[in-house]
């Protein structure tokens, strides 16, 4: 079994499909209790994962690394995965899905701005923030197939953010020295900015989940220096969990 570059973690997507496939799905029988403003939120973030990454895909096969290529397309597939349990949730608490929301349009045409590097800063800024989000409705839900869901994707997405990672920090590493930290600072500027967007969107919800708007974004902003470092460092594989 290869284990070098990014072949570990086609392995490790591998893997985690076959124990997903073995786990099954939840029990989506025992129904669902979504109070309005939760429901709502899930409506947001649920059009937010849907899907079928052939932009990123695209870049990554120009990027002329077959592994981590693979690598992508497994992860795509785990994103639309949260993007179909969330739908059934949402179905399971007789909540509709959206057909679109105006953030999810602006994220995707900002990530299509430029390349690979450009493309994974702005889907790293999702990551991040999904990572508390999904850590505050599993924790703060008092509906037990809505926890439940949420664990499942928080446990992917506690994948997801070292992968991008180690691609981020080969990608930077290209650059100049000098420009690196820079880049990285506008990089936690635009964090700032669309973890208060999400805040204020999401206000309602949060405060029902037990975490308030400006506890909320002092989590996602401290682990952003997780990232940081993650992206800077030689190893960022070392780093497990900004969650």
């Amino acid at each position: 079994m290869r284990t070098d570059g990014f072949a570990k973690w086609t392995q490790r997507f591998e893997d985690e499909r076959e124990r997903r496939d073995a786990e099954g799905d939840p029990d989506w029988g025992r129904g669902a209790t979504l109070h309005p403003a939760v429901a709502a939120s899930i409506q947001r973030f649920q059009v937010g994962e849907d899907g079928d990454g052939a932009n990123l895909v695209g870049k990554a096969d120009q990027a002329g690394d077959a592994d981590y290529a693979r690598a992508v397309r497994l992860f795509v597939a785990e994103e639309q995965n949260h993007a179909r349990l969330l739908a059934r949730l949402l179905a399971a608490g007789s909540v509709p899905t959206l057909s679109g929301h105006w953030s999810d349009t602006a994220f995707v045409r900002l990530r299509r701005l430029m390349g690979l590097r450009m493309e994974l800063l702005v889907l790293m800024i999702a990551e991040v923030v999904a990572l508390r989000y999904y850590r505050a409705l599993r924790d703060g839900a008092d509906d037990p197939l809505t926890s439940d869901v949420a664990g499942r994707i928080l446990t992917d997405e506690q994948r997801h953010v070292p992968f991008h990672c180690e691609r981020l920090h080969a990608s930077l590493a290209e650059l100049p020295r000098l420009t690196r930290r820079p880049v990285l600072a506008l990089w936690r500027l635009l964090l700032l900015v669309v973890c208060l967007v999400v805040a204020a969107d999401h206000g309602s919800a949060l405060r029902r989940l037990g975490i308030g708007r400006l506890r909320f974004v002092a989590d996602v902003m401290a682990s952003a220096d997780a990232v940081v470092a993650a992206v800077l460092a030689p190893r960022p594989d070392a780093w497990s969990n900004a969650g």
